[in-house]
């Protein structure tokens, strides 16, 4: 079973892509602070993360910066989505992938599978 990390302050979005990534076979942890990821990362062990831009406490691609310079985390795929023209800035930080929101959900679990590899 793959394991994903969702990283979003919208329970509605959380709660939806859970429970599809779940029925599409994916270990799925929900995170809710950009704050929490080091440490629910290091705990979890996810294969890929799917972050929103924008969280609460701070931007997405700060987090993934965060990501990029850790030991154990740095290789990890990261998916960042958002809704603004922000690809270019993610991608220079070294994001995996970078997808407008809204996406498709059934887009999802193929896409990540292909990440994973």
């Amino acid at each position: 079973m793959s394991k994903l990390m969702l990283v979003d302050d919208d329970p509605t979005t959380t709660d939806l892509l859970k429970l599809l990534m779940e029925l599409d076979g994916f270990d799925v942890h929900v995170v809710n602070r950009g704050g929490d990821v080091i440490a629910a990362a290091e705990a979890f062990q996810p294969e890929i993360i799917l972050m929103d831009y924008h969280l609460t406490d701070m931007h997405g691609v700060d987090v993934l910066r965060d990501l990029r310079v850790h030991p154990t985390l740095s290789q990890l795929p990261v998916v960042i989505g958002s809704g603004m023209n922000v690809e270019d800035e993610v991608m220079a930080a070294g994001a995996t992938m970078f997808l407008v929101k809204p996406y498709e959900p059934s887009d999802l679990s193929p896409l990540f599978k292909r990440l994973i590899g």
